[in-house]
């Protein structure tokens, strides 16, 4: 094991910054996730994999948890009143189990794609063991846990003021790192993140994109923030519209710019699709005749937008040249070029292989795809996407009719994580190519499932309340 200095000191600074933010462990764990080219350390028994810095926030969280005074109690509690858990109690058993034992009961009998052990990339092999299926699972196994130790947390105490600090600090730091990016690439700095870079996979933070430089933030690639930039998108931009925040309103303002400038497909092809809800929300509002000051702006900003780029294509239609470029190999073109071929290509041997294995699956970490549904189908098989969808669901349904049992500010924050999940699942059907769904939908899950429970109880209380003072009436 080798230890990073860079990275024990991002996150000793995170853990200060928690502290005095009065919520460290939540807080702490929710802000890490800005930082996804940093490792702690590097694990040479597992072939050189380096957990990101969040792992550790969620191993000191889950600790905490452990070490509580009344813990079976709470558990208890926890699996009684939160019923999806024991979905996830199930699909995380189904995943230890799978990682071990497919790979080598289906070995040989199917294709799939790992890391090269000397080349560094992904090539093309027959099922086997690798130690894809410990590190991958070891990531899964991990964000189930602090799905749990999240629950018993904020089942247990109102811990929904933490959660919103967590991810606006969370917002701040990826924004802010953005724009240090952009503006040293454009300045012609280098990559002025370098030094926090500390992980031990591939980074591609230097590349270009028809001329554009590619934002990576403190990620490894475009790709990768692109992802997380669209989910702080979409937490900012829900939690302005619930509440109208100057700061979430500023934030979701700034990411957009980022995200349409990281020259990123997963950017713009999730950025699209996340377009299509607000775009219906707004036009069910002028069909009520209910439109808002902010929907006015949005079209406003829009149609300044469009004004804008007609005029300049009129005065000097070569201005844009640079961008039609961007839009035609990001786009376009990008499903016929050699990138784009391989990952269909990945893609295609990955359903394949759930045919291969009788709709069983490969195994968890046994193969690399390049869409999340995909990584998921041929990774857990029929059965354990059966158990993700469920749990999918949950943050599908979000409150759902208990929605007028918490207060606004709670609903706010709830959805908005919710959102932010979401949008992330979106980025991830484009382009990842793990079937771990990520830490932001663990404690989006574990957000969702007690705001519900806890809503309940409130209007269970109320039923109470009301039946007991209308029995001492009569």
């Amino acid at each position: 094991m080798q230890v990073s200095i860079p990275g024990l000191t991002v996150c000793a600074a995170i853990l200060i910054v928690a502290y005095f933010s009065r919520g460290m462990l939540i807080i702490g764990l929710i802000a890490s996730m800005a930082f996804g080219a940093t490792a702690a350390m590097i694990l040479t028994a597992l072939g050189g994999s380096s957990p990101q810095i969040y792992t550790l926030f969620a191993a000191l969280l889950v600790m905490a948890v452990t070490a509580r005074r009344h813990l079976w109690f709470e558990l208890g509690s926890v699996f009684g009143s939160i019923r999806p858990i024991w979905i996830l109690a199930s699909l995380m058993a189904y995943a230890v189990i799978g990682a071990w034992l497919f790979p080598r009961f289906f070995a040989g009998q199917t294709i799939v794609f790992v890391q090269a052990k000397t080349r560094g990339a992904v090539v093309e092999a027959a099922l086997a063991p690798v130690s894809g299926n410990i590190s991958q699972t070891g990531y899964f196994i991990v964000g189930g846990l602090t799905a749990v130790a999240l629950c018993v947390l904020l089942l247990h105490s109102d811990r929904i003021d933490q959660v919103r600090r967590g991810f606006f600090l969370w917002c701040g730091l990826h924004t802010g790192m953005g724009l240090i990016d952009f503006i040293g690439k454009s300045a012609g700095a280098g990559d002025l993140l370098a030094p926090i870079r500390t992980a031990s996979y591939a980074l591609l933070t230097d590349a270009v994109e028809a001329g554009f430089v590619r934002i990576a933030g403190a990620f490894s690639e475009a790709s990768a923030f692109a992802s997380a930039s669209l989910a702080c998108l979409a937490f900012c931009y829900t939690y302005w519209r619930m509440t109208k925040s100057h700061l979430a309103q500023w934030l979701a303002g700034i990411l957009l710019f980022l995200v349409i400038l990281s020259t990123s497909s997963t950017a713009y092809i999730g950025l699209a699709l996340l377009s299509i809800p607000v775009a219906f929300m707004m036009l069910l509002s002028v069909l009520k005749g209910r439109i808002e000051r902010e929907e006015i702006l949005i079209t406003a900003l829009m149609a300044t937008g469009m004004v804008a780029i007609i005029g300049i294509s009129l005065y000097d239609a070569g201005v844009l040249d640079p961008f039609v470029r961007l839009i035609n190999s990001t786009i376009i073109n990008k499903a016929s070029s050699a990138s784009g071929e391989e990952r269909a290509y990945w893609n295609v041997k990955s359903l394949q292989s759930i045919v291969d294995t009788s709709g069983l699956g490969i195994g968890f970490g046994s193969s690399r795809a390049s869409s999340w549904p995909i990584a998921v189908l041929s990774q857990l098989g029929f059965f354990g996407s059966l158990m993700m969808a469920l749990l999918l669901g949950v943050l599908v349904s979000g409150i759902g009719r208990v929605r007028e049992w918490v207060d606004p500010e709670t609903d706010a924050v709830v959805t908005s994580v919710r959102n932010a999940a979401l949008a992330g699942i979106v980025a991830s059907s484009v382009s990842a190519g793990s079937a771990d769904p990520g830490m932001l939908f663990f404690i989006a899950f574990a957000v969702v499932a007690t705001a519900r429970v806890r809503a309940r109880r409130a209007m269970a209380a109320f039923e109470r309340t009301r039946h007991r003072l209308v029995t001492q009436a009569l």
